[in-house]
């Protein structure tokens, strides 16, 4: 496969190594905002976005379920990546000698343990890889990043100490997405997302589920969360396993339809091995 795909973040960050992962021949385009990774693909700058959506540590990613029904994008893929942080610092400089570390807030509590063992003090930045970057920038010799091995490796620092978050689950949850929609059936395990509004009619969200519980779809994320500031205006997003043309969810989803205004499929792709 050849082409671009856009990311959020710094080179170096845990998007970056998602797409070292799951699109290795293709190239790598950082991207300031989530916004800005799906601007890049809508105008034709990328052909894929990879975009982050949950995390097993910290749970869902600020934005994304907002922007994804609206992004005239689809899902074609998901990639579960394996989050390990690891402490970096300047060529030459041992670990006694860093007294500080940067790194993205969610990332500070993730390593507290190893912190507090060494004595050493944590700052909340804005990007992780671009606190290894502005080190290598600026030669700190007390400083250290909290990071990604690729980040290391991109910014020439020397990693201290590998792999040291206090759980050993951290993954990141990732969606690949495209303009081009996708719906063949490329995998004997399928997932499909979509959103959807319920009717607002009594016990609405319980007849809307049943569809699924009687045709036996096991469905594996339910999420609720509000839109166009109304805190009646709820919108849910979901996960089943299957594909929309298996007979199961096909009567699922027609159920769906009757307790429903608005439905959205955003995709229909293979799970990735980590699910399966």
């Amino acid at each position: 496969m050849t082409g671009r795909i856009a990311f959020q973040g710094e080179p170096g960050a845990y998007s970056h190594q998602a797409c070292r992962e799951a699109r290795p021949d293709m190239e790598a385009v950082p991207c300031r905002s989530f916004e800005d990774v799906i601007q890049t693909v809508v105008s034709g700058g990328a052909d894929e976005a990879m975009l982050p959506v949950e995390n097993t540590t910290y749970g869902r990613v600020a934005d994304i379920h907002r922007l994804l029904p609206e992004s005239g994008l689809h899902i074609i893929d998901e990639a579960f990546v394996r989050v390990h942080i690891s402490l970096m610092a300047m060529p030459g400089v041992p670990l006694d000698q860093v007294e500080l570390v940067r790194a993205h807030l969610v990332l500070l509590p993730q390593c507290q343990a190893f912190l507090d063992r060494h004595g050493i003090r944590g700052e909340a930045a804005a990007d992780s890889a671009g606190a290894a970057a502005e080190i290598a920038e600026h030669q700190h010799r007390t400083v250290g990043a909290l990071a990604s091995d690729l980040a290391a490796e991109i910014y020439g620092l020397n990693i201290l100490a590998r792999h040291i978050e206090d759980h050993a689950h951290n993954t990141t949850r990732f969606l690949i997405m495209s303009q081009d929609d996708d719906m063949s059936r490329r995998d004997d395990t399928m997932m499909t997302t979509f959103v959807f509004r319920v009717r607002n009619i009594p016990a609405a969200l319980y007849k809307a589920m049943g569809g699924f519980a009687t045709n036996g779809v096991n469905m594996t994320k339910l999420e609720s969360y509000m839109v166009d500031g109304s805190f009646t205006a709820t919108q849910f997003y979901a996960d089943i396993e299957g594909h929309p043309d298996d007979p199961a969810v096909a009567r699922a989803l027609e159920e769906l339809g009757f307790f429903t205004d608005y439905l959205k499929i955003l995709g229909t792709y293979p799970a990735d091995q980590p699910r399966s």
